[in-house]
């Protein structure tokens, strides 16, 4: 198994972060719940940075979210949120303040396998093109997450409350 490396020229960069400018445009919304924009806190400089990532898993009752890192460990938004797990995140037009807590390798290889059941050419696509072979079984996808050397998977959860469509009929 390998991990394919992070763009390194301008233009593909530039390319790799053309989402951020969607949701900086208010535009999150366009890309509906397949998305996050995750902001968080670079771990040396304290500054805030921010990475478009997909969505593996969601739970739309709690607003918690699943994203995947596909450069590993060694990505820097994962090395970032291990070190300052405080973050806000966005789903199309729902903001969070939250929490971001990296899964146990078993539960990461459960959330990929799921993700591949639901999204097959997706997670197919995904893990081939950081240089992962499966044979498209929910296994495979499941051996890829819990490896130590896989991709890891990322818990965004709210710490702010979930917002009802209903009004609140207690203070009546």
């Amino acid at each position: 198994m390998s991990i394919s490396r992070p763009p390194t020229t301008p233009m593909r960069r530039a390319l790799f972060r053309a989402p951020i400018w969607i949701y900086r445009l208010g535009l999150g919304p366009l890309m509906g719940r397949r998305f996050v924009l995750l902001t968080h806190r670079g771990r040396t400089s304290g500054t805030a940075r921010q990475a478009v990532l997909e969505v593996v898993g969601s739970n739309e009752a709690t607003g918690t979210v699943l994203v995947a890192s596909g450069y590993g460990r060694r990505s820097q938004w994962y090395r970032n949120i291990v070190a300052e797990p405080r973050v806000m995140f966005q789903v199309g037009a729902h903001r969070h303040r939250g929490r971001a807590t990296p899964l146990p390798p078993e539960e990461a290889g459960r959330a990929l396998a799921h993700y591949a059941q639901h999204h097959p050419a997706a997670a197919r696509a995904l893990l081939g093109g950081l240089g992962f072979e499966v044979d498209g079984s929910p296994e495979s996808f499941a051996r890829v997450g819990a490896d130590p050397d896989g991709i890891p998977i990322v818990r965004l959860a709210p710490t702010d409350p979930p917002r009802s469509d209903f009004p609140d009929l207690s203070d009546r």
